[in-house]
C-alpha cells in the first residue's frame, strides 16, 4: 500500500480531490497518510479530519525555513510516505527538504508552465492576453514552478473571462490531472530523461 502526505496552507480543494481519487480507486492501492499545514486555521485540516485522515500543524513563525522543513519532514517520515503532494502550500521548500524527498514531491500550478510561474497566474494570463491557459503538475526541484512536467491540461481563455471564472475552470482540470499524475508517479511506470518524463504505458 502506497502512502501520500499532503501539504496545504488553505482550503485544500486539491487535497480533497486527491482523497476522493484514493477513495474511489483512481489512485489504486494507496492511502492518504497525513495532511499537514503551516497554518493552524487552514480549512483543509478540518476537511481532512472529517474524512478520518490524520493531520499535523507546525507553524513557520519564529523558525528558519530549514528548521520548519525539518519538522515537516520528520512527520512525513514518521508516516512513511512514498509521495509528497503540495496542494496550495504557500511556502517555498528548502533545498534540504527537496533533497530528502528527491523526485517524490509533486506540485500543481494554475498555468501551462513555463508560462506564468509564481503568484496570480490566472491574472498574469489575462493581463498577457493569451487565448489558452491551464494547469501543470510537475516534480519539484529547487527553482520555483520549474521541475519536470508530469501532466498538463489546457483551458481556453474566453473573451469575457474574469480572474474568478478562469480560475474556476482551471481548478476543475487541476482536480482531474493531479490524481492522474499521483497515480503515475506512485505506479512507477515512467522514466525521467533530463527535464522530460516519459509515460512507459503510452505507445
Amino acid at each position: 500500500m502506497k502512502r501520500i502526505g499532503i501539504l496545504i496552507s488553505g482550503r485544500g480543494s486539491n487535497m480533497i480531490a486527491l482523497a476522493d481519487a484514493v477513495s474511489d480507486g483512481r489512485i489504486p492501492d494507496t492511502v492518504i497518510a497525513v495532511v499537514m499545514s503551516n497554518i493552524a486555521e487552514a480549512a483543509g485540516l478540518e476537511a481532512a479530519r472529517s474524512r478520518g485522515i490524520e493531520t499535523f500543524h507546525h507553524s513557520h513563525r519564529g523558525c528558519s525555513r530549514e528548521e520548519h522543513d525539518q519538522a515537516m519532514a520528520a512527520e512525513l517520515k514518521r508516516h512513511d510516505v512514498d509521495l509528497v503532494c503540495l496542494a496550495g502550500y504557500m511556502r517555498l521548500l528548502s533545498g534540504w527538504f527537496i533533497k530528502e524527498f528527491e523526485h517524490r514531491i509533486l506540485n500543481i500550478h494554475p498555468s501551462l508552465l513555463p508560462s506564468f510561474p509564481g503568484l496570480d497566474a490566472q491574472k498574469q494570463a489575462l493581463d498577457y492576453g493569451v487565448k489558452f491557459s491551464g494547469c501543470t503538475v510537475h516534480l519539484v526541484d529547487e527553482q520555483l514552478d520549474h521541475g519536470p512536467v508530469v501532466k498538463q491540461a489546457v483551458v481556453p481563455v474566453l473573451d469575457d473571462d474574469t480572474e474568478e471564472s478562469l480560475s474556476k475552470r482551471i481548478l476543475a482540470e487541476e482536480h482531474r490531472i493531479y490524481s492522474e499524475a499521483a497515480a503515475l508517479i506512485l505506479g512507477g511506470n515512467y522514466k525521467i530523461e533530463g527535464r522530460r518524463i516519459f509515460h512507459l504505458d503510452q505507445k
